[in-house]
């Protein structure tokens, strides 16, 4: 009898997409509330107007998440409906939290469209559909189904406007020539609107991914004696790693913004901080594919009724 697989492809890198996209998305609202802020009220028309491109090149960046994500939660739709024994169009109906999802999933949308073309009123819509399509599970009361999904919203917030932050922010503002004498205070105004968001959300993460461990170590002795502990301790290194990058750029780099060379240093050390960022990503999206471990059950113990045969997802 052939072992069964550990996992299955291509789910790790359908996760890894969902991911991705989910983040550039909820980075792009990050960015926009958090490290622009009221700035597109304040300065000169020429600091407005970067500011201004910055926030529609970050809601281009943000659609395209957003768009991917929508796919990615339509392609679900059926085999969500095979489990409940229906149809789509019945699960959307009669699952609450499912169609909420979907009118949220398609408000986000239509808003970062509205607010790449410059349309202000987009941004309200973008940050309603793309912050809270994926906590819908609040409105069925089944508060543990929430961890994860707050676990992946302030990842992306963290990590996603730090993302958006370097890729629409601060390039947008170190290519115009017109605000060059002022590039270290407008990166200094960026980052040190997007460092509380930062702090708040890493606390969170910290939180959420302790009671995600305690619920899928059973046994604890599972993390060092499973295949799926042995992946989570790779993923703790590397999110120490980040970490502590995170750190260095809030404790050394940030209160050394001021200048255009200032501005360029915490831009390349931010990078590197990102990059250690995706391999969390990589390596999370093999642990959310593998099975968690169970207790053994005692020899002639059936499962409980309603109980999964296999390992939980």
């Amino acid at each position: 009898m052939q072992a069964e697989p550990l996992i299955h492809w291509p789910e790790p890198i359908v996760q890894l997409v969902g991911f991705v996209a989910q983040f550039v998305a909820v980075g792009s609202v990050g960015f926009r509330y958090a490290a622009v802020g009221n700035r597109l009220r304040s300065g000169d028309a020429a600091e407005r107007d970067v500011y201004e491109a910055a926030c529609a090149r970050a809601a281009l960046l943000g659609l395209i998440g957003a768009i991917v994500s929508g796919l990615l939660f339509a392609f679900a739709l059926p085999e969500g409906a095979q489990r409940a024994h229906t149809t789509v169009a019945g699960l959307l109906t009669s699952d609450l939290a499912t169609g909420l999802q979907a009118v949220l999933t398609i408000v986000g949308i239509v808003g970062l469209a509205l607010a790449a073309i410059r349309r202000g009123a987009g941004w309200a819509m973008a940050a309603t559909g793309v912050v809270l399509g994926p906590l819908t599970a609040i409105v069925s009361f089944q508060w543990l189904r929430l961890v994860n999904p707050v676990h992946r919203l302030v990842a992306g917030l963290w990590l996603g406007t730090l993302f958006v932050l370097l890729v629409a922010g601060l390039a947008t503002m170190l290519r115009d020539e017109r605000v060059r004498d002022r590039r270290g205070a407008m990166a200094a105004d960026m980052v040190n609107g997007f460092s509380p968001l930062a702090l708040t959300c890493g606390m969170i993460l910290v939180l959420s991914g302790l009671v995600t461990a305690w619920r899928h170590l059973n046994p604890l002795s599972s993390l060092w004696t499973h295949p799926y502990g042995w992946t989570l301790l790779i993923k703790l290194a590397l999110v120490a790693v980040v970490f502590a990058l995170g750190a260095w750029n809030w404790r050394r780099q940030r209160p050394s913004l001021g200048s255009e060379t200032a501005a360029f240093a915490i831009r390349r050390s931010s990078k590197a901080e990102l990059t250690f960022a995706a391999l969390v990503l990589v390596v999370t999206s093999i642990l959310v594919s593998m099975p968690s471990p169970r207790p053994p059950r005692p020899p002639g113990q059936a499962a409980p009724p309603g109980a999964p045969a296999g390992p939980p997802p």
